[in-house]
């Protein structure tokens, strides 16, 4: 098979999915005759062919996807009116404590709050898929352990937790709160960088992603 044949059967497999396609699956499509490395480079081609088209092809998490460009949300929008799902301030400030200093205990994340964090907002969380408990902490009352999970990733449109705007170091835990901004790396609310970002992730899954 030659190279534009690979990239056709990528391209229509890609497209044919409904979840990103890890490297091990897109490998079973070409019989294992192609390495990991050889599709990456296919990939990478893909990505130059839909450069300038309204789709491109990203990285997430859990493989790859075709997915619409952020600039198309306006006009696929028109298509379904309805709003995506907003989520409070406290809702997304638990959800960045829990990304940037996982694996955290409800407690931790209340000290960085400052306030009692109602369990209904941790079971949204869940329900979502973007949280999980991964163990308990080995104190009194062996508290839950919550870190965020791959689908997180992929709502994101993120291939790892070090994709996210690196934090001051030195900023208090309050401070970091301010910092994050997934679209230009800017000082920002979480109010305003996550729900902007998860916003276009729900509105891409009822009418643009591929």
């Amino acid at each position: 098979m030659n190279t534009m044949d690979a990239k056709r059967v990528l391209e229509a497999a890609l497209i044919c999915s409904q979840q990103p396609l890890p490297l091990r699956d897109m490998s079973v499509l070409f019989n294992g005759t192609l390495n990991f490395d050889s599709i990456k480079l296919l990939l990478e081609d893909l990505q130059n062919d839909w450069s300038e088209r309204g789709v491109e092809l990203i990285q997430v998490a859990t493989g790859w996807r075709f997915q619409s460009r952020p600039e198309m949300r306006e006009f696929l929008d028109r298509l379904h009116p309805e709003k995506p799902p907003r989520y409070t301030r406290a809702t997304l400030e638990t959800l960045a404590i829990i990304a940037y200093r996982q694996p955290v205990t409800r407690g931790d994340m209340e000290d960085v709050r400052g306030v009692t964090i109602n369990s209904l907002i941790l079971k949204q969380l869940e329900d979502r898929g973007w949280v999980d408990i991964i163990g308990h902490r080995e104190t009194v009352g062996r508290p839950a352990l919550y870190a965020t999970t791959k689908q997180f990733l992929d709502d994101l449109g993120v291939g790892s937790l070090n994709e996210l705007p690196p934090m001051d170091s030195q900023s208090e835990p309050a401070a970091m709160l301010e910092q994050i901004d997934f679209e230009t790396g800017a000082s920002s609310t979480v109010t305003e960088t996550f729900a902007e970002r998860l916003s276009v992730t729900s509105s891409q899954e009822s009418s643009s992603t591929y």
